[in-house]
């Protein structure tokens, strides 16, 4: 038997479905919580969106399922990295005790196995998209390494996970322009005559990178209020640590400052007024979060948290019916 950790749902398919024996390793990957796997994906599938619709057509299917398995794959990647650096840390916070290499369920070794193959099954994945893909995946790295460190240095790990999470939203934009593959380069090397452009990023997928980086901002705090106390007897440093009571009312601004720069890819990318109605779904779904929140409510701002994906899901939509008037 394995713990049911406390910020996934009792009845969540690994702990009714999966054999004992490989429960440890899924929830090393989180596969137990899917919430994060949306949270990572979805930045990348508004970016596919919203390339697609500044040129008039529909996501290509093909490429969110691409990039629904890479962020799988990574997301298990980045967990497992995260459990291997915070081990000792993770032991003293009552949330995350039980997770697999703390508890000792899992060696250090055995972890390092996991987070090899899943990142080597996701560089497969990078590898057969163009080149401006590849080459902001590989740089996304170092966001990826750095963040487990962040919450021993600043107050503000949460914007630096912001920074990685929503890197996803440049990445599936580069995708979705198309163009040669690392392979088709090796096996077809241009002639001189040919003309490919690496560097296509313009104000439209920025503006949504930066509306991405302020929105994990907003709900990455409000999932910290779960470890306020925890967090304070381990020396653990959190944006919600940071700001208390006014932990709430920063929310709302990181909301309002995403929603605007939200909307301003919207307006630059020159999409259409079918956008309009997510958009106001993906504003009202944020808004109504900092005044729900309690912080001596954990559970609650566990929920407020798992909403997020909704909230993500309009921005989706938003980006896509943006082909369209």
């Amino acid at each position: 038997m394995t713990a049911v950790l406390p910020d996934a749902r009792p009845d969540n398919w690994v702990d009714r479905f999966a054999p004992a024996s490989l429960r440890p390793w899924l929830k090393l990957g989180r596969f137990d919580r899917p919430t994060g796997v949306w949270l990572l994906m979805l930045p990348g599938w508004q970016g596919i969106a919203l390339a697609d619709a500044m040129r008039g057509r529909w996501p290509d299917p093909a490429l969110l399922a691409l990039f629904f398995l890479g962020a799988t794959l990574m997301r298990a990647a980045g967990c497992a990295y995260n459990d291997i650096v915070d081990r000792d840390l993770d032991a003293k916070v009552a949330r995350t005790a039980a997770r697999p290499v703390a508890s000792g369920q899992i060696g250090v070794p055995a972890a390092w196995m996991f987070l090899i193959a899943c990142s080597l099954a996701s560089l497969l994945i990078l590898l057969s998209l163009n080149v401006l893909a590849v080459l902001l995946g590989f740089a996304s790295l170092a966001l990826v390494a750095a963040y487990p460190f962040m919450k021993r240095i600043t107050w503000w790990p949460q914007a630096w996970l912001g920074l990685t999470f929503n890197w996803g939203a440049l990445l599936g934009f580069a995708a979705a322009l198309g163009g040669p593959t690392v392979f088709q380069l090796f096996a077809s090397p241009p002639d001189g005559r040919a003309s490919y452009s690496y560097f296509q990023l313009c104000a439209p997928p920025l503006l949504l990178y930066a509306s991405g980086v302020f929105w994990t901002l907003g709900y990455d705090t409000i999932y910290a209020v779960q470890d306020l106390e925890d967090d304070a007897l381990a020396g653990v440093k959190s944006s919600a640590r940071r700001l208390g009571a006014a932990a709430p009312r920063a929310v709302f601004g990181f909301y309002i400052v995403s929603i605007t720069l939200g909307a301003g890819a919207w307006r630059l990318g020159g999409l259409g007024l079918a956008s309009v109605p997510f958009l106001a779904l993906f504003a009202a779904i944020l808004l109504r979060q900092p005044f729900a929140l309690r912080l001596d409510d954990p559970g609650r701002a566990l929920a407020l948290f798992k909403s997020n994906t909704l909230a993500a899901l309009a921005l989706f939509a938003a980006m896509a019916a943006g082909a369209w008037v």
